[in-house]
């Protein structure tokens, strides 16, 4: 007799999409208790499913590309072998040949190999951000992009040289198909899903962020000495549970029949990815944390999120999320669409030094601070000016008040 174990889709995926990405290993590998054994991918993460006992990889239920949901089987894997006089029992299948591994002992996945054959690149060559660091196939297609853009030649490179650039015909315009990933479909969904839902309404403030500077300028050694990074978001994060005390209402979720207000602050913080998109790891019950703590546990999670070790439990429960969007550049970003089923979202945009009007002793005085907007995008079914007002003004009172 032949005992199997089934692989399953986990049951708590958050009600996203998921989409098996690519199998680790293939019908008749042998494979370890924990061994990775097949990588599926939501709009938020990619997340390794592992071996649930050791054995023989039997059967691969769903493929490559296949919707995944919650409970359903993945595959199988044969605990233990017939025994020798049962002929019928007995599997007679020849295992395939073992994966290739490079020098430094890496194991490749057929999909990895196949994408270094497609895209004309040698896994040994890509930085590994799987488990172990261990390459993946996103790996290989952004290793693909990266080396796309670096083979593109502008244009005034090719004047420079005294070649002539081909002329394209008005129905002959160069262009190229870059397949859309699970993750940027989903996050398509979520997005249209959003604006058609919720009436987006933003009410845009300024910051000034001197008093946070010289109170992180005095303390971010101390906490460095002890491993934390004290960074702005940490105060951000700690303004908004400020904020949420003075305005609970912010903190909640639009029902047909009534406004659920939540007495815990799970404050997500969106997260880029490059072209990959965009995941939001969330700081549990951030009421009940000192700024030392958020700082530690938002230096936590942004480190697995650039390494890929992010889980879809480390994005699961939030009730209000902040885009960080001036990280990148901008100054005002609007509207910033809501996560839902969230009320309300908060833009921080670029902190920069602007003059301004300060009165000192009665007296008008022009000084130069550094400054930022920020704005609060918010579902008007749930709420209104006047609360939306009233957080930003708490918001922003806490950060300029903020004592050393």
């Amino acid at each position: 007799m032949v005992d199997f174990a089934e692989v399953l889709v986990p049951i708590e995926q958050e009600g996203t999409k998921t989409v098996v990405r690519n199998w680790l290993k293939q019908p008749g590998e042998a494979v370890a208790l924990d061994d990775p054994l097949v990588e599926l991918e939501t709009d938020k993460v990619t997340q390794e499913i592992s071996a649930p006992a050791a054995g023989i990889l039997d059967e691969i239920v769903m493929a490559s590309g296949m919707d995944a949901v919650p409970g359903a089987v993945l595959g199988r894997i044969r605990l233990k072998a017939a025994t020798a006089g049962d002929e019928h029992a007995r599997d007679t299948r020849p295992l395939p040949p073992r994966e290739t591994r490079n020098a430094g002992g890496d194991r490749f996945s057929p999909a990895v190999r196949s994408a270094g054959e497609q895209y004309g690149i040698d896994p040994a060559a890509v930085l590994g951000t799987g488990q172990d660091g261990r390459v993946t196939r996103m790996d290989m297609d952004a290793a693909f992009e990266k080396k796309q853009r670096r083979d593109e030649v502008p244009s005034s490179v090719s004047m420079a040289t005294g070649s002539t650039p081909a002329t394209l015909a008005p129905d002959q315009i160069g262009s190229r198909m870059v397949a859309h990933t699970p993750m940027r479909l989903s996050i398509a969904r979520h997005m249209l899903e959003s604006l058609t839902a919720a009436p987006h309404v933003t009410s845009i403030f300024e910051a000034d962020f001197t008093a946070v500077i010289r109170h992180r300028e005095k303390n971010r050694a101390a906490l460095a000495a002890e491993g934390i990074g004290l960074s702005y978001t940490a105060y951000i994060i700690a303004a908004c549970v400020a904020a949420m005390r003075a305005v609970p209402e912010i903190n909640s979720r639009w029902h047909d029949d009534h406004l659920e207000v939540f007495d815990d602050i799970n404050i997500g913080v969106g997260m880029a990815l490059g072209n990959k998109g965009l995941v939001v790891p969330v700081i549990q019950k951030a009421q009940d944390l000192a700024l030392s703590a958020i700082a530690t546990s938002l230096q936590d999670l942004t480190n697995r999120g650039r390494s890929g070790g992010l889980t879809n439990a480390d994005m699961r429960g939030g009730t209000f999320t902040i885009s960080n969007h001036g990280v990148s550049g901008s100054l005002v970003a609007t509207p910033i669409v809501i996560n839902q089923p969230q009320s309300a979202i908060l833009g921080v945009g670029k902190m920069e030094k602007r003059v301004v009007v300060r009165e000192v002793d009665g007296v008008d005085t022009i000084q130069i601070r550094p400054m930022a907007y920020v704005s609060l995008t918010i579902d008007h079914r749930a709420l209104d000016a006047h609360q939306t007002n009233a957080w930003l003004t708490s918001f922003v009172q806490t950060l300029e008040g903020w004592r050393e």
